[in-house]
């Protein structure tokens, strides 16, 4: 299994990324393991309702697999960039297998409680927080850049028909032999994954500083997501379509249980319309992405899952519930894959799986908390309103964010380059000396001086992305062309990231684009100074 080297034309197949080896049997059993997984969600819902649970206790479910994602999945970024990732799928998928195993034994020996299902959901939603970051980061590494928006497709796709497969024929086998067949399916389900990720021979991860410190990873995460306002726009997006968008999933059991009078079979029924509609959705969702940009697909997506949630909570008869629910599936994964392969696109390889992990957070997160919130609102004030009230709410984001938020391109060239020189005369590379002050002198004629101050905020982003805590750009009083550029790095080896590991070629442009604005034949003069320990007072005589 290798590495992909070439990078294919611009405008390639919605199916081309199954033709690289890897990324195809990882996607083919990656679609076991969902199966597996949604099998196990209709089981485990279908037996809380067994054991007594009402709206608020199957709710639960599914807010028990989402919180330890919402909890551990920063951290789990951050090793996913530290770490080999490979290593770190195999710990996280052999934890969710450990995790399904323990409830098909507590069911099958009738042991389980609801106390006890949740703590094992709980306990597979763990093993998902380690692996989610990561799987998402090493897609760039299975197919190449044009090919990253197909195979968020083709990875909703997976989803999305393991949710119409999975809980159908989970459906068949609780009313065949009972919950326990769903959830030992599941324990047998992860083995192909785990097979593959163990075969797959990934090359090593260049790192010319070493591994960062869990700690300073997570740090460097949270600073590149404050500084990279693109990806902080698909961060809120996400997370308003999540937060109200999560009572389907929470809810749909409750659905078909209450109102709709169905048995597990027609539970099963009811999300397959939802997969058969993601799969249609599939097919034409890369078409719409190029005709009508991302930033409409979205807002269109978002407003047809919210109409579906209306006509569902309106009045719930079988008649109309299965056609919604087919739009509400295209709708899905019309906004997730959309929004997902935006995220991949705007993220450098050196901090991908922790800035990721971010998003995972915004979906899980939105999962949980709506997950929570819809099924108090449905015990207190009915289903119909937890329905519509969330589905009305969709209509009007749809609307609001389109204008006031919307996406931003992502031709952006993100590849590392060491565009800065290494600072000569300096502390050893694994100094931990601290923190550093940069100061860059910059040579500006007075007709550029503005257009020069709006070329350095994007600098100041830029160094603030990489690594820098504090910036600010100041002119001398007694001479005006000199501009006076500061910027502080919490230790000298953090520093050094910056000028070896961290560096893009976008990065390189909006410095060469401030360096342009110069006084001819000037260049930036570059000072480095590091904090001066005060020194020791003499003894007292």
């Amino acid at each position: 299994m290798s590495q992909v080297a070439a990078e294919p034309p611009a405008l390639v197949s919605g199916w081309a990324p199954l033709r690289r080896p890897v990324f195809r049997a990882l996607w083919l059993a990656q679609f076991v393991a969902n199966t597996g997984t949604w099998m196990q969600t209709v089981g485990a819902q279908w037996l809380m309702g067994d054991l007594g649970g009402g709206p608020f206790a199957i709710a639960l479910v599914q807010a028990a697999s989402t919180l330890p994602v919402f909890l551990l999945v920063v951290p789990a970024g951050a090793l996913g960039d530290i770490l080999d990732r490979r290593r770190l799928l195999l710990a996280g998928q052999a934890l969710m297998c450990a995790g399904a195993a323990g409830i098909t034994a507590t069911t099958a020996l009738g042991r389980t409680t609801p106390a006890s299902l949740l703590a094992l959901i709980a306990v597979t939603g763990v093993g998902q927080a380690l692996s989610v970051p990561s799987f998402q980061a090493i897609q760039p590494e299975l197919v190449s850049r044009a090919e990253v928006p197909q195979a968020a497709v083709l990875n909703g796709v997976n989803v999305n028909v393991a949710r119409a497969i999975g809980p159908a024929v989970g459906g068949l086998l609780i009313a065949a032999t009972g919950p326990a067949s769903t959830f030992a399916f599941n324990t047998v389900s992860f083995f192909g994954v785990l097979a593959v990720l163990y075969r797959w021979r990934r090359p090593r991860d260049h790192r010319p500083l070493g591994a960062e410190h869990v700690t300073a990873a997570t740090r460097a995460g949270a600073r590149y997501i404050m500084n990279a306002p693109r990806f902080a726009t698909v961060l809120l997006r996400s997370a308003l379509f999540m937060i109200f968008a999560s009572c389907l999933w929470a809810l749909l059991p409750a659905v078909a249980r209450g109102p709709l009078g169905l048995g597990a079979g027609g539970y099963g029924a009811l999300l397959g319309a939802v997969g058969a509609g993601a799969v249609a959705g599939a097919f034409v969702v890369g078409r719409l992405r190029r005709a009508m940009g991302a930033n409409t697909l979205v807002a269109a997506s978002t407003m047809a899952y919210g109409a579906a949630m209306v006509v569902i909570g309106a009045g719930p008869r079988g008649g109309l519930v299965l056609p919604a629910l087919v739009v509400a599936g295209a709708a899905w994964i019309g906004v997730q894959s959309t929004l997902n392969a935006t995220a991949q696109a705007l993220l450098p390889a050196w901090t991908r799986a922790r800035a990721l992990a971010y998003f995972q957070l915004v979906f899980m997160g939105g999962q949980t908390l709506g997950a929570i919130g819809w099924g108090v609102l449905a015990d207190l004030a009915g289903i119909r309103a937890a329905f519509v009230i969330p589905g009305c709410a969709l209509l009007l984001t749809a609307v609001v964010t389109a204008r006031k938020l919307r996406l931003a391109r992502t031709s952006l060239d993100l590849s590392r380059t060491p565009f800065w020189p290494e600072p000569a005369a300096a502390p050893d590379s694994d100094s931990g000396a601290g923190p550093v002050l940069v100061e860059v002198q910059w040579r500006v004629a007075q007709s550029n001086a503005e257009a020069f101050v709006d070329a350095m905020v994007h600098v100041s982003r830029s160094r603030k992305r990489t690594g820098a805590t504090l910036w600010g750009l100041f002119r001398d009083l007694s001479d005006p062309s000199l501009y006076v550029e500061t910027f502080t790095v919490a230790t000298w080896h953090e520093h050094l990231r910056q000028h070896l590991e961290r560096g893009t070629v976008w990065d390189q442009e909006l410095e060469a684009a401030a360096r342009a604005l110069t006084v001819a034949g000037t260049g930036p003069v570059v000072r480095h100074l590091i904090w001066a320990d005060a020194p020791r007072s003499a003894p007292d005589q």
